[in-house]
């Protein structure tokens, strides 16, 4: 049986978390997961929620629930993005239960139709991984369909195999439902109305199909200069770094297991610095995603780590001499004239 893991995208919401309350998350729990870390050993998830609970300043019972209110499909990884090109919510949680090994490799998901509505079902063959996992997990899912759908929804119902704790309120205010502890199975209950409904985001392309087409496009161009050599090596990081919104030098550093200033000093070497690499490999990117006509600026800006798409548009005009708009039209042109 192999090792119960977790998705390296998914760990980084606890860093998130503990940025938010102002506290250095590298220097308190160690450095987060490498880019080129796909999975997270499920002890060593086990052991950062541990310390983070004790780190932050909020009632500890609660730590779970706080920390799923930050999640976002970007922390599903390729799955996440996936979901977010569903039509409706059932569909995504479709996908999420044939893919759920690439996020959440425990135990096994089920996806159940009941007469009262669907379950989402683990049981404990490989075992009871605690409290913590178990409650940031359920918190994360339904925090996942509120986004997804863009709907406060309400569980009908939520189990956990562990131990009633001594105020269940909480839990029944953050997941709109009743909530049972110490039950055979870990399992979410949603109303069969909810899963028709439209996500907030089914417009967008499969943002994962586009990021295979960017890197490929990244690749293609690194046959100038043998993958071997560091600029490439480096910029194929950063692409994993930008799909997160990580876009410091410090991230880069740390996925490369350098220092900030040893990266820095190996880029002056090789005629570059960090800014101009981000530049570089941003504009390729952007490229690769407006040649998309479903995709609006704004979600290309998310996709480069912009918080707004205005941010994108002074960066694209230094890159190209045009604006993004501008740039979509004169490609769309020359597929006209060809």
């Amino acid at each position: 049986m192999t090792e119960a893991r977790v998705a390296a995208s998914y760990v980084q919401l606890l860093y998130e978390h503990l940025a938010e309350l102002g506290l250095d998350a590298a220097a308190l729990l160690g450095p987060g997961p490498a880019a080129s870390e796909h999975f997270v050993a499920l002890k060593r998830w086990q052991t950062l929620l541990q310390r983070a609970q004790a780190l932050d300043p909020g009632p500890p019972a609660t730590f779970a629930l706080r920390l799923g209110r930050g999640i976002s499909p970007r922390h599903f990884g390729v799955i996440g993005y996936a979901a977010l090109a569903c039509g409706t919510l059932a569909q995504a949680l479709q996908r999420l239960e044939r893919h759920h090994r690439s996020v959440y490799d425990v135990n096994q998901a089920q996806v159940e139709l009941g007469p009262d509505g669907l379950h989402i079902v683990w049981g404990v063959e490989r075992g009871r991984p605690g409290p913590l996992v178990d409650e940031t997990a359920l918190a994360a899912l339904m925090q996942l369909t509120r986004d997804l759908s863009g709907k406060p929804l309400r569980a009908l119902g939520v189990d956990f195999v562990n131990p009633r704790p001594t105020d269940v309120k909480p839990y029944e205010a953050y997941f709109g439902g009743p909530v049972r502890f110490a039950q055979p199975l870990t399992r979410l209950t949603l109303a069969h109305a909810d899963l028709a409904l439209p996500l907030r985001a089914s417009d967008s392309a499969l943002l994962a199909l586009l990021d295979e087409q960017a890197e490929r496009l990244l690749q293609e161009l690194g046959t100038r200069q043998a993958l071997s050599e560091p600029l490439a090596l480096w910029r194929h990081t950063l692409i994993g770094l930008i799909r997160s919104g990580r876009t410091a030098l410090a991230d880069l550093a740390q996925a490369l297991h350098l220092s900030p200033r040893s990266l820095q000093r190996r880029l002056s070497e090789q005629g570059s610095s960090f800014q101009t690499l981000l530049d570089q490999t941003r504009q390729q990117l952007a490229e690769a995603y407006l040649r998309d006509p479903e995709l609006e600026l704004s979600e290309v800006a998310g996709l480069l780590g912009y918080s707004e798409h205005s941010a994108l548009s002074r960066a694209f005009r230094q890159w190209t001499g045009q604006t993004p708009q501008e740039w979509r039209r004169a490609q769309d042109a020359k597929l006209d004239r060809t």
